[in-house]
């Protein structure tokens, strides 16, 4: 999938980078750019092992493009649905998909902009970001899955405090909370979410892929289901042809590490 006007699209040593490219908006996400996301992660090439997300300009993204909301408003019931039908299949191919995504927050990271970040498995920020749910203000409710996502990272009721009030978190509080894993320098949150995107991209693609999908599942499963699946999921990470290999290079590194230094090594 070529860059267009809403998204840049290249690949670095086997790590995909997709940029929101709507700076003028501060990455506002409109229906398009909708589709341009599902359609990336839907058919990701085989040569990326991780994904990095990002937003151009100095925001990642301000959610959904009210602008084109009110113009397409017609009074009808389908529409919304539709639209939140969509949000939610995109980033479920993110959440649940082929390979890990890692996302870059800066700036704002409002409403739909958060419910994205929420979909993303490894989240870097840098000191500008900010956090906001200001759907009670505008009338409408969250509508890409954020209502399920982002509960699960910082509670049920700090979102409704969030929605009702318009709170905003700041990148100290977000790093507290959980809404990002990782702190950057203003700046430099690209440069450490490659570093971590590089990591992760030298794992088994098997083990990457149980990790994202089990982990992502498992928790909201009874524990005989959890258990059950568990099992099929260690079986499939397994699967991989190199992972003897790995656990091998493992023990052998242990035992290096045991060795006391020879003549040959400078000791």
């Amino acid at each position: 999938m070529p860059t267009s006007e809403l998204l840049t699209i290249e690949e670095v040593h086997g790590i995909g980078m997709v940029g929101l490219n709507r700076p003028s908006s501060r990455n506002a996400i409109n229906d398009a750019m909708i589709s341009e996301l599902a359609a990336y992660f839907e058919s990701i090439p085989s040569s990326v092992r991780v994904v990095v997300l990002h937003g151009a300009g100095e925001h990642f993204c301000a959610g959904l493009d009210l602008k084109e909301l009110v113009a397409k408003r017609t009074g009808e019931f389908l529409p919304p649905i539709r639209r939140s039908r969509n949000w939610h299949r995109t980033f479920d191919l993110i959440q649940f998909g082929e390979v890990p995504v890692v996302s870059v927050l800066k700036g704002a990271v409002i409403g739909g902009g958060l419910e994205l970040a929420s979909a993303t498995h490894v989240r870097v920020s840098e000191p500008s970001t900010f956090y906001q749910l200001p759907e009670g203000q505008r009338g409408v409710f969250l509508g890409g899955s954020g209502s399920v996502r982002i509960p699960r990272i910082i509670g049920a009721s700090r979102v409704m405090d969030m929605m009702l009030t318009g709170r905003v978190y700041s990148y100290d509080e977000g790093l507290t909370l959980g809404l990002a894993h990782y702190g950057a320098e203003e700046g430099q949150g690209l440069t450490r979410a490659m570093e971590m995107a590089t990591t992760v991209s030298n794992n088994s693609a098997s083990g990457n892929f149980a990790i994202i999908n089990g982990i992502g599942r498992i928790p909201d499963m009874g524990t005989a289901e959890g258990m059950f699946t568990e099992t099929m999921v260690t079986a499939l990470a397994r699967s991989d042809s190199n992972s003897s290999e790995r656990i091998t290079e493992f023990f052998d590194e242990r035992k290096r590490a045991k060795e006391p230094p020879t003549q040959s090594d400078g000791g």
